[in-house]
């Protein structure tokens, strides 16, 4: 093995206790780390729960319904149930009042780009959403997804939006 070889395995192996070290002071800056993801999803599985057992008590003997109509059911029978913006479809986002077609479409095409929200201020990110309707949907929507950190890049659309709205930014000199 060469001086330059031994050079780069002390690196990596250095690099890696770097990492394990990062993840440790991590790890004890927030010691529950999943506590808040397991009382949303214990909440939400209660939501179906209850749900689900209103739909049974509904539902004729005479013959079965099938998956859209089931989930139209559960949908009708909650119609104050908070929406997942982690989870839900464009049918449902559609429902929330200031929501449209083509938003409710931007809000699952950037989830499933970029990845849960996990708040309001991130579901803020989608274009057309602003603080005004974001503030209007509080009460109406919920998020199951951890809220992604603030230095996180989410992609070029804001630099670019930025950049267009600075006079004289994209200019070279």
């Amino acid at each position: 093995m060469t001086s330059a070889e031994r050079r780069a395995l002390i690196f990596l192996a250095m690099l890696l206790c770097l990492g394990a070290a990062v993840r440790a002071l991590r790890a004890a800056q927030d010691p529950r780390p999943g506590e808040q993801d397991a009382l949303a999803l214990a909440t939400q599985l209660a939501r179906v729960d209850s749900l689900r057992s209103k739909a049974q008590r509904g539902r004729t003997a005479a013959g079965t319904r099938s998956a859209a109509r089931g989930r139209a059911k559960l949908a009708a029978l909650a119609p104050g149930a908070p929406v997942d913006l982690d989870r839900a479809g464009a049918a449902e986002v559609e429902q929330l009042p200031g929501i449209g077609r083509i938003v409710a479409a931007r809000i699952v095409a950037n989830r499933d780009s970029f990845g849960p929200f996990g708040s309001l201020e991130e579901l803020q990110r989608v274009r057309g959403v602003g603080p005004g309707l974001a503030e209007r949907l509080r009460p109406r929507v919920t998020f199951s997804a951890v809220a992604r950190p603030a230095n996180t890049i989410i992609g070029p659309g804001r630099a670019a939006a930025a950049r267009r709205r600075a006079p004289g930014a994209s200019r070279v000199p």
